[in-house]
């Protein structure tokens, strides 16, 4: 199985979702300026958006968007327990992936990223946000996980949560947010991919400045 990411980027949550099932993968770092991998792959022959993570199976296929290739982690390594089976519970996953991918990452974040956007409308996004947070806020309040056990929805949201570090998100105004991501930035698999990460994200900015 090959990984294409970016550090930082929210790929990460599959590198934790697959430490946390103690899977082996071909990590394939990409410079999303360029769309190329660092070993010189066009990564738009991989996926024409150029967007990670992407997943090329043991069989070839390829899968795109970030709560598709973490359900398939989930899926393939079934003993690890990152995702519900069926029901209800599994519908809660998705609802969560959902709610992160699109309330989030693409709502609140997202913008601060593209430097074509104008401040106003960064600013209104980071307002908006402020629904967004209380709801998470709330439903994390007396909870560890999003779900009763850690899932791949997890992985995604500590991704996500990680972005306040480069935005005005101040995680403190939500206590139980602050607190949630304060304990699973200490989870093994999450403490092993955010070092790992955080060392080639310094790799690659130096690069940028050479």
């Amino acid at each position: 199985m090959d990984l294409y990411f970016s550090p930082f980027a929210c790929s990460m949550a599959s590198r934790i979702a697959l430490y946390e099932a103690d899977a082996q993968a071909r990590f394939i770092e990409v410079d999303l300026r360029t769309k190329r991998t660092l070993g010189g792959e066009d990564f738009l022959a991989v996926n024409p958006l150029g967007q990670v993570p992407a997943i090329r199976t043991d069989d070839g296929d390829v899968l795109t968007q970030n709560p598709a290739v973490l359900q398939y982690i989930a899926e393939r390594y079934p003993a690890a327990g990152l995702a519900p089976q069926g029901g209800m519970e599994r519908l809660r996953l998705q609802q969560w992936l959902c709610f992160t991918g699109t309330e989030l990452h693409k709502a609140i974040f997202s913008p601060f990223f593209d430097p074509s956007i104008p401040d106003e409308a960064k600013s209104r996004a980071f307002e908006k946000g402020n629904l967004r947070l209380g709801y998470l806020n709330s439903h994390l309040t007396g909870r560890e996980f999003l779900l009763d056990t850690f899932s791949v929805a997890d992985a995604y949201l500590f991704t996500v949560l990680n972005w306040f570090m480069v935005t005005p998100v101040d995680l403190k105004k939500w206590p139980a947010i602050h607190d949630y991501y304060t304990r699973l930035k200490e989870r093994p698999s999450v403490a092993r991919a955010f070092a790992e990460e955080q060392a080639l994200y310094a790799a690659a900015q130096a690069r940028r400045n050479v």
